[in-house]
């Protein structure tokens, strides 16, 4: 099953409060700045936690696609498919000037 990928532009259109989105980097890449909302479930725990994952529409985002994309194969693997991956992740989201928080909340 192919995994679908949204731009930052699109994904920067439709993120809002009630929006999904789990961020697959490490701790400390993740507390030195990520997307406002997002939840750190780190690629290295992912198996472990996935229970974490509610069953709907849920965008993975890491540095900057790689990660995030192992993500969401890992969760189609356990049945997971409404999935879908940020194309050009954390790296792309804060070059085009979005806000992004920093410590370990999601903000």
């Amino acid at each position: 099953m192919p995994i679908e990928e949204v731009s930052i532009a699109a994904f920067t259109q439709i993120h809002n409060d009630t929006t999904v989105l789990i961020d697959v980097r490490e701790s400390d890449e993740y507390e030195s700045g990520h997307v406002p909302g997002a939840v750190n479930i780190p690629l290295s725990e992912f198996t472990n936690r996935i229970k974490e994952v509610p069953k709907k529409l849920v965008y993975f985002i890491c540095r900057s696609g790689g990660r995030s994309m192992q993500a969401c194969e890992l969760c189609v693997d356990f049945g997971l498919t409404d999935v879908k991956n940020i194309a050009g992740g954390t790296i792309g989201w804060i070059s085009v000037g979005n806000e992004v928080v920093l410590g370990g909340s999601p903000g």
